[in-house]
């Protein structure tokens, strides 16, 4: 195969279709939007949602509980698996973890979670621990510190 040679994959290259360029072109004159009517005027066409008048799908459904998500704590989650990779005697920090590509975004802090085992003895310090993540570090001779 020659650079000259290359063509585009069969039907991904199609001609613009030209509205309201003429009566012979089948497409001129209303440009094929029809005669009078809401979508045959520039800028006509309802909104997102509109049912015609009925009363729209999202205020005929039950508004239920309540949304706290403006003021809620987001936590990266880290298992106590993923501590494994740091050596014996390491105080592992919220930027570490961070710093290593263990967690993204800190977001409001990390809470460590007990899902894994651990080996390593470790100092680890986070904004939250779950209950098992405490027992396993500190089984494993390792300390959990809440910052």
């Amino acid at each position: 195969m020659k650079l000259h040679e290359l063509k585009p994959a069969e039907g991904s290259k199609f001609t613009r279709k030209r509205v309201g360029r003429g009566i012979g072109t089948g497409n001129g004159k209303t440009a094929g939007r029809g005669h009078k009517g809401q979508n045959s005027r520039s800028g006509g066409g309802v909104r997102l949602g509109f049912e015609g008048g009925q009363t729209p799908l999202f205020r005929r459904l039950p508004k239920r509980g309540f949304n706290n998500s403006v003021f809620a704590t987001v936590y990266a989650e880290v298992n106590v698996a993923k501590l494994n990779s740091f050596e014996a005697g390491t105080v592992v920090t919220q930027e570490l973890l961070k710093e290593v590509g263990v967690v993204k975004n800190l977001h409001d802090g990390v809470k460590i979670l007990g899902n894994g085992e651990i080996t390593v003895a470790l100092t680890v310090q986070a904004k939250a621990f779950s209950k098992s993540a405490i027992e396993k570090i500190e089984a494993a001779g390792g300390k959990a510190e809440v910052i």
